[in-house]
């Protein structure tokens, strides 16, 4: 009797951290999306709570202003690129396979890849704070003139916000094939359901 990969494809799960490692499950790398974009919400929420410990009152010095603006850079893109779209594309990982009854996702080791780009990212950005010359403080839009004058800080924030854009469009390369290519017999595009229908627009 001969065996394919297909056929064990999900019947021996690896256990401990190799598991979460080098999934291929939609369900696994939902759950990392998930919980990644929980713990950056918890990070994004502390940067948020120490800027309003600075405006609570006039003339109240709890960091350094430099430093105020910095992490108010910080804190929106690590709400928005760490918190909100990870979060999305996790909801998206474990729903649209079971909603349009595909196995699995249709490209499912650039499903991990392009989770494991986002803890590198987030790290580059937390670490841009650190950076000599300070981290970015020229807002979340990263407009000119302010970028210019940011020093390595704005450098390390930009690359990171490239390594974002690339798990970002990895990612939804990943959700439009499957939505094109894994739909089950009988799934018509007309059929889908309306979560899946945006994503796929």
């Amino acid at each position: 009797m001969t065996s394919t990969v297909a056929d064990h494809h999900h019947d021996e799960v690896p256990k401990g951290i190799t598991r979460w490692l080098f999934t291929t499950n939609h369900k696994d790398i939902g759950t990392l999306y998930l919980w990644f974009a929980f713990i950056m919400f918890l990070v994004g929420g502390a940067m948020s709570l120490i800027i309003r410990a600075e405006l609570f009152q006039p003339g109240l010095q709890i960091i350094n202003p430099h430093f105020f603006n910095q992490m108010t850079t910080v804190h929106a893109l690590v709400m928005v690129f760490g918190a909100v779209m990870p979060g999305f594309v996790g909801f998206a990982n474990w729903q649209i396979p079971m909603m349009i009854g595909a196995p699995d996702m249709a490209l499912p080791r650039l499903n991990n890849w392009s989770f494991w780009l986002l803890p590198f990212a987030a790290a580059l950005l937390i670490i841009s704070l650190f950076v000599p010359g300070g981290g970015p403080a020229a807002g979340w839009t990263l407009y000119p003139p302010l970028t210019i004058q940011g020093g390595m800080g704005v450098d390390f924030t930009i690359f990171t916000v490239h390594l974002l854009g690339m798990s970002s469009i990895l990612g939804s390369i990943n959700i439009i094939a499957t939505i094109l290519n894994m739909r089950a017999p009988g799934m018509t595009l007309m059929k889908m359901p309306l979560f899946v229908w945006t994503w796929l627009i």
